[in-house]
């Protein structure tokens, strides 16, 4: 996904859609549609099959385990080019077997992909301890940008893409930086709406009259980065939030019933999870839009 002079159309030549063919996947595999529809996109269809799949079963067993592994993700991924759904868009389908991101990032690498599209199932506490997130272990180590599709999203998807309100979330560090210039172009694109947002915190031992001035330093912080020319298509809103950063990001996007979340992350290599979740992470689980993550 390249973003041309700050604002200008993204060119999303090759999509990535990775599924575990999940409802969590199925849901994600719409908005891969729609997007893929609405830029006249390459969609690659990509599921690894993983070590985990027959690592507790006995070394006698596995050469069966995975050929049952191997037939039943031929099957799931003939049943869906048999559907019909991914008429019109060409596509390719890709079955690898490996650890998921090595596997991952060589199609990332061979066929020049743009955007990832991935659904999740939202683990959290010891689940995620034990089992890890496949969508965080992709969106923190993915060069391009990441559409995490979450559990609490409906699965009423439009034929084309549509953004009608775009909430960019902001702590204003470098990682969040490149996220907002997707966030201004997809905006432009779809001639949405744009809320910038800053969480600050809890701020309970402040005064009003300190928590007014914190509002009025960081609502001149997200003026600052909307870029010059912005009003001649946007009127962009601003919101600061004293909670914490999720629970601010999920509130205003509830309030201004957002299409997409744009959110900036860091680079991290501690998998299978992380305690506490990571506020991206914690985000994609309880959105009820996808959320759209791009790397620093």
């Amino acid at each position: 996904m390249d973003v041309l002079d700050g604002q200008a159309r993204l060119a999303l030549h090759n999509i990535l859609f990775a599924t575990d063919f999940s409802a969590s996947s199925d849901t994600a595999l719409r908005y891969a549609v729609a997007i893929a529809r609405r830029y006249d996109s390459h969609l690659h269809v990509s599921h690894v099959i993983r070590p985990d799949t027959y690592q507790l079963v006995p070394p006698e067993a596995t050469t069966l385990v995975l050929t049952q592994a191997r037939r039943y993700a031929e099957q799931e991924m003939g049943n869906l080019l048999i559907s019909g759904r991914l008429r019109d868009i060409p596509h390719q389908v890709l079955l690898g077997e490996g650890e998921l991101w090595p596997v991952l990032s060589g199609i990332l690498s061979d066929h020049e992909i743009d955007l990832i599209v991935v659904g999740t199932h939202g683990r959290t506490g010891v689940r995620k301890l034990l089992l890890g997130s496949v969508a965080e272990e992709i969106f923190r180590l993915s060069r391009c940008p990441v559409l995490t599709v979450g559990p609490h999203v409906a699965g009423q998807v439009p034929e084309e893409a549509e953004l009608r309100h775009v909430l960019y979330a902001t702590d204003f560090t470098a990682a969040s930086e490149r996220a907002a210039a997707f966030a201004f172009s997809l905006a432009q694109e779809h001639q949405a709406h744009l809320t910038l947002m800053h969480a600050v915190g809890d701020t309970t031992s402040v005064s009003p009259h300190n928590a007014a001035l914190m509002k009025e330093f960081f609502v001149k912080r997200l003026q600052e980065l909307v870029p010059r020319g912005a009003e001649l298509w946007c009127e962009p809103e601003f919101a600061v939030q004293f909670d914490k950063a999720s629970h601010g990001i999920l509130a205003v996007a509830a309030e201004k019933s957002v299409d997409l979340i744009v959110l900036g992350v860091r680079r991290t290599a501690n998998f299978p999870g992380h305690l506490p979740p990571a506020t991206a992470y914690e985000v994609v689980c309880q959105s009820l839009c996808p959320v759209l993550t791009v790397r620093g």
